[in-house]
């Protein structure tokens, strides 16, 4: 890319190493042309903020937290998605995917510094540098609050049914309960663990979660491929009519986009490593990303493909419940799968700390404190608690905002803000793949919703709130 254009009046307070370096100016190959440049929080509350108050991190602090954003209980839901899109296009949409969202997650690390001077360690700084201060904060923060919210929502109910799971192999006996109360213990973590300061005091608690996706993962292809094919398994059509194949068709892109959907924390992340003119974050963060895309492979192909390959298209929507037994290898499973979404939630809960907390004090005029820390956080937790246990087909409707919220996040904005802040040559190879990637995306954003409503549709009939 030719030209570049250095704004000598831009300057930022860096912390490396815990110092800060007053003025630095960082090199930009880069021509960023001229944009509004006030866009990023003020340095002094951004000390205070979870986002960026501790910049000490290191490359495997960023692949342990992107393998605990990306590779959540949602894996074990891919063979089923395999069975509604069949072998060619289940396998080509999957391997689209993960080249896709890893170009467009090189792009974010790129931007995350592409203003000499700035570091725009939120997702929505960028998207207002790129698509205008008003337009671009509400737009990107629209979209992030209905994935981290969701997601967070979704790990409510999917570590409440994970324990009670493990109640009900453990004692048959016993005495039923419902699953509210099951979330209720596992929001009951979260109350506690939300009240630490920032990304990096949760990096014991991510990687611990990390351990587990892989374990979990592990547990799900290797116990199908001891299982084996079973003589009638078949790789047909799952569905008796042409429209409920189309549909469950549409259904199984959106599984697929939500899979991906850790980009809404990847600038939030990059926020908590050093970075100085000599080794800019995106160092850092290029190699924990590739560490983590490459541990996210491992466990999303073996799992998706041979799961599909043992159980074909009578393979259930949770991996897990196809296998059935033995009982102590489903009990160990769900209690990883537990062990997990509590570090997940953190991972996705903690920018959501940060934007609840910046208007406080920005826009309230709130001095940051610990009363502060404690009631947004406790409120938010409770929330999502609530919307858990009172929804209970909210899964369902994640594959909606999967295609809506998830897929422009994960898969095309990047793209758009690239072409916008960097402007590649017409018709050269990078705008050739970025408007590849939009196309694909939007294609994703448009046909997903339309399965997972019609699911909705089908199934209201036997929703029960407050299960």
């Amino acid at each position: 890319m030719e030209g570049v254009e250095k704004n000598e009046n831009t300057s930022l307070d860096i912390e490396s190493g815990g110092e800060k370096n007053q003025n630095v100016m960082f090199d930009s190959n880069i021509n960023v042309g001229e944009k509004n440049q006030n866009v990023e929080v003020d340095n002094n509350v951004n000390n205070e903020l979870p986002v960026a108050s501790n910049r000490k991190g290191k490359w495997w602090y960023a692949a342990i937290h992107n393998v605990t954003a990306m590779v959540g209980a949602g894996i074990l839901g891919l063979p089923y998605a395999m069975s509604q899109l069949g072998w060619g296009p289940g396998v080509t949409i999957l391997l689209l995917s993960w080249i896709v969202t890893l170009y467009t997650l090189w792009q974010m690390v790129e931007m995350h510094e592409i203003v000499p001077g700035k570091r725009f360690d939120r997702y929505y700084e960028l998207g207002q540098y790129a698509f205008g201060e008003n337009f671009g904060l509400w737009f990107i923060v629209a979209q992030q609050i209905m994935v981290q919210v969701g997601c967070d929502i979704v790990y409510m109910i999917t570590g409440g049914t994970s324990l009670m799971k493990v109640y009900s192999i453990l004692l048959p006996n016993g005495t039923p309960i419902r699953r509210t109360y099951f979330i209720m213990i596992y929001a009951f973590i979260q109350f506690f663990l939300s009240n630490l300061p920032n990304f990096n005091s949760i990096t014991g608690i991510s990687f611990v979660a990390a351990i587990m996706s892989l374990s979990y993962s592990a547990i799900a292809w290797i116990a199908s491929s001891i299982k084996g094919v079973q003589l009638d398994t078949s790789y047909g059509s799952r569905y008796s009519t042409d429209a409920s194949h189309i549909f469950g068709f549409l259904s199984g892109l959106g599984t697929i986009s939500f899979a991906f959907s850790g980009h809404n924390v990847v600038l939030e992340i990059q926020a908590t490593l050093p970075s100085t003119p000599e080794k800019p974050s995106k160092l850092s963060m290029w190699k924990g990303s590739l560490a983590a895309y490459i541990m996210v492979m491992l466990c999303y192909f073996p799992v998706a493909f041979v799961g599909y390959f043992v159980f074909g298209r009578v393979v259930e929507d949770n991996i897990m419940v196809s296998l059935d037994k033995p009982n102590w290898l489903i009990v160990i499973a769900n209690v990883f799968v537990v062990i997990h979404v509590i570090g997940s939630y953190q991972v996705y809960a903690m920018p959501m700390f940060d934007m609840l907390e910046s208007f406080l004090t920005l826009k309230m005029k709130r001095k940051p404190s610990k009363m502060i820390r404690l009631v947004t956080r406790s409120t938010y937790v409770g929330i999502t608690m609530f919307v858990g246990i009172a929804f209970p087909f909210f899964g369902s409707l994640l594959s909606v905002l999967g295609g809506i919220a998830f897929a422009p996040t994960s898969y095309y904005l990047p793209c758009i803000m690239w072409l916008i802040i960097c402007k590649p040559k017409r018709y050269s190879l990078s705008w050739f793949c970025n408007w590849f990637c939009i196309i694909f995306g939007a294609s994703l954003t448009i046909l997903a919703p339309i399965g997972a409503v019609r699911d909705i549709i089908m199934q209201a009939g036997s929703y029960k709130f407050f299960s």
